[in-house]
């Protein structure tokens, strides 16, 4: 069992690492006053658990998102992103002193979106993992995960909070969080199969 939760430990950490940069963005918004704590932990929650259920669902046989069409779930940050580029054009344009925060992913929603988006490639990686174990070995690789979430959400909350951080991204934000997203989204597009299926045959 230990052996079990060592290697789920390496493998969280191997398919998440990605993570911390958005959930240390998320938390920059909790600074700002745009998000609150419990919707970033909730909606880590949320998205994270929603991607062990699926790949639970998956390694009994019962896929409820056919593997080419999980990469349309890189429409979330995409979209996010593009409508982050559109409101810093418009403030440009309008020569706003104070242009829209960018740090906003749109709530809960939003958050768990963006979460279960960017962990969507994990899939592919656990559906065989999980199928290959045995149930307890299971159970304590979901008990790693669920704690390692809890992790993953102070070492972003640790980088977030800090002010010499916030202050840098304040400068670069407009741009630079809708950038992280769209090119979250675009490398979660072309990662997928979803391109090759939406092609006619």
């Amino acid at each position: 069992m230990l052996t079990t939760a060592i290697a789920a430990v390496g493998l969280f950490a191997g398919t998440n690492v990605d993570d911390i940069i958005v959930v240390t963005l998320f938390f920059l918004a909790v600074q700002r006053g745009a998000l609150r704590t419990w919707q970033v932990v909730v909606g880590q929650y949320l998205g994270v658990g929603a991607l062990i259920v699926l790949s639970l669902l998956a390694a009994l046989g019962l896929t409820i998102i056919p593997d080419q069409w999980v990469g349309l779930l890189g429409l979330i940050p995409l979209g996010l992103g593009a409508w982050g580029f559109v409101k810093f054009l418009r403030s440009r344009n309008r020569d706003d002193d104070q242009p829209p925060a960018a740090l906003n992913p749109g709530g809960l929603l939003g958050i768990t979106g963006v979460t279960l988006a960017n962990g969507a490639d994990n899939l592919a990686v656990y559906t065989p993992l999980f199928r290959s174990m045995s149930t307890p070995d299971t159970i304590t690789t979901v008990i790693v995960f669920v704690i390692l979430i809890g992790v993953w959400i102070l070492v972003g909350r640790l980088v977030g909070s800090r002010p010499r951080v916030l202050r840098v991204i304040s400068r670069v934000e407009t741009w630079l969080v809708p950038a992280v997203y769209c090119v979250l989204g675009l490398v979660i597009l072309a990662e997928s199969d979803v391109f090759t299926a939406l092609l006619p045959r």
